[in-house]
Order: structure tokens, then C-alpha cells, then sequence
């Protein structure tokens, strides 16, 4: 059975200063706050075992917020990310919570159109490795972008000034228990932080990193415009 892992920590520099005091996950996009869109895409999918990880200044914020996740059918536990070292840094402390089972990966400032469980049936068929899902963007400088070559993702680069193609890899990741070992071989980057990317060049040189294409649309609500985007888009869904 699959664990789920959110994550919501940073700080929200971009949207200051509506997070001057408070997480962007816990700012409302749609008719609840952000952090719910992504509890529920999980309970939805029969994922009831649920860890948010954030960080100190907004532990008990969350905890008056989501609480145990009986209100959401679900049991929330969570884990203090005490610097901002980057997205790898933030899962390796999911470890305990997993206790080597299978986890999806949720930044909880991604905002879906649809479900996601028809990435959750693919990874259940998959016997081992990881799995990211992938988007065409106009913007892929923004994030890690997959160069795919004979239906296959050879490489991931993070934030190129030249980008190999137009796939984004989107905040939603499968990882089996070796992810836990991969994190503790990487090097932080030239900013200073554990890359998720890395961990899944990893998987690649392995030969264990599979890949879905999204369907429906999708925002990274981190900036005014985009969490405007994703309010509309959360309004306007028909459930």
C-alpha cells in the first residue's frame, strides 16, 4: 500500500506579503486551503496514511489547520524541516514514516485539474524504481525539464537556461524504499540544496525511472498569478 508524502515547506518568498505570516499551502485556492487539494487528491485515491512535512515557523499552524485528518478521513502526521535545503532534503525526512514502503510524493503547492490516480494505477504496475509525470510547458526553464528519447527520459535537467525540450516534471513523484539510500549519495547543488532532479538521475542511470504524460491541466501555484490561476481552476472544476 502506498504512503503519501506532502510537501510544504519553504518560505513563500513569491507571494509576499500574503505569507508574511502564514505557509502559502495554508492560503485559500478555491473554497479551502491549498494544502486540502492535495489531502485529497490522496484520500481519493485510497491513500490514508499521510505525512506533511514543514517547517518550524509554521508547525502548529498546520496542526490547527489539517490537525489528525479525521475531518479528512485520513491520519496526517507530520515532520519539522528545520532549513530550506531543498525538496530531496525535505523527503529524506519522510524515512521513519515509510518504513520501507512505497510513497507518492506530492509538493503541496501543486494544484491538479484532475485526479491523480491514473498515476497511481501505473506506478502500482510497476515492480520497482520510480515514477515522475511530465508536462509541455511554455516555460520549461522554470522547472526540471526531461529530455525523452525513444520513449524513454535519458536525462533531467534542473531550471536549463537552454532547456532539451518542453517537459516539465511536475511536483508529483513515486519512489520505492532505495530512494531513501539515493538521497544519502547526493551533493547539494550550486544552490545549495539537495535536488529532487538528482535523486531521479539516479533512478535513470539505474534504469529505473519510468514516466507518465499528465492529463488535464495543472499549476505550480507559487507566484500572485498562478495561485490566482489555480483559484479559478479549483472553482470552475466539475467534481
Amino acid at each position: 500500500m502506498l504512503k503519501g508524502v506532502i510537501l510544504a515547506g519553504g518560505l513563500g518568498t513569491r507571494l509576499y506579503p500574503s505569507t508574511k505570516n502564514i505557509s502559502k499551502h495554508l492560503l485559500q485556492v478555491g473554497n479551502e486551503p491549498m494544502v486540502f487539494h492535495s489531502i485529497k487528491q490522496l484520500t481519493f485515491s485510497g491513500i490514508k496514511d499521510i505525512l506533511i512535512v514543514t517547517n518550524p515557523a509554521h508547525i502548529d499552524d498546520f496542526k490547527d489547520v489539517v490537525g489528525t485528518g479525521s475531518q479528512l478521513c485520513c491520519k496526517i502526521s507530520y515532520q519539522i524541516q528545520q532549513d530550506a535545503k531543498g525538496i530531496a532534503h525535505a523527503l529524506a525526512l519522510a524515512e521513519d514514516f515509510a518504513k520501507r514502503e512505497r510513497i507518492v510524493v506530492l509538493l503541496g503547492d501543486n494544484i491538479f485539474e484532475s485526479t491523480i490516480q491514473t498515476y497511481i494505477d501505473d506506478y502500482n504496475k510497476q515492480k520497482h524504481g520510480a515514477r515522475v509525470v511530465v508536462k509541455k510547458v511554455i516555460d520549461p526553464e522554470r522547472y526540471g525539464v526531461a529530455n525523452i528519447k525513444e520513449n524513454k527520459i535519458i536525462s533531467i535537467e534542473e531550471k536549463p537556461e537552454n532547456p532539451h525540450s518542453s517537459y516539465a516534471v511536475i511536483g508529483l513523484y513515486f519512489y520505492d524504499s532505495e530512494v531513501f539510500d539515493i538521497i544519502r549519495t547526493i551533493k547539494p547543488s550550486s544552490r545549495g540544496e539537495l535536488e529532487i532532479t538528482s535523486v531521479n538521475n539516479v533512478y535513470i542511470k539505474q534504469g529505473k525511472l519510468e514516466y507518465s504524460f499528465l492529463q488535464g491541466e495543472w499549476v505550480d501555484a507559487g507566484t500572485h498569478e498562478s495561485l490566482a490561476i489555480a483559484h479559478e481552476m479549483l472553482l470552475n472544476r466539475k467534481e
